[in-house]
């Protein structure tokens, strides 16, 4: 991703690469080319959404879960930009993990599935260290 019109630039962490890699072969295995197409549309609409704006209605820091300035964006919010050309994807499952470095670098740590247990896919830099706090 580049910087555009002043907006930061979306660095890639290598786990959120393989989750680009991975997340439309599991969409096709599941629902097929079309589906795993519209999903992809979907994944890089959220990212440039996030570039664009990182503090975008739909972002939330979960300070219960982790580090300070960690933030997820649900897939969803998304979903009426995405759906443009391919259609829209009915039931998007995953939240784009990121944190703003600084005013120029947003760093998306990983695409993770709303199922999961988002803080133990993390690196342990951004999980809460002290659940007590």
């Amino acid at each position: 991703m580049a910087e555009k019109h002043g907006h930061p630039k979306a660095v890639l962490s290598p786990e959120t690469r393989r989750d680009l890699r991975e997340i439309p072969k599991c969409s096709e295995t599941k629902f097929g080319r079309k589906a795993a197409l519209r999903y992809e549309a979907l994944l890089v609409q959220s990212l440039r959404d996030i570039e664009t704006a990182p503090e975008r209605p739909g972002s939330q820091e979960r300070r219960e879960l982790f580090a300070e300035g960690v933030i997820v964006y649900h897939l969803r919010f998304s979903r009426d930009r995405a759906g443009i050309t391919r259609g829209i994807v009915q039931n998007p499952r995953h939240f784009l993990v990121y944190r703003r470095r600084d005013q120029k670098v947003i760093d998306i740590l990983r695409i993770l599935h709303d199922g999961r247990d988002l803080q133990r896919h993390l690196p342990e830099e951004y999980r809460r260290m002290d659940p007590d706090d």
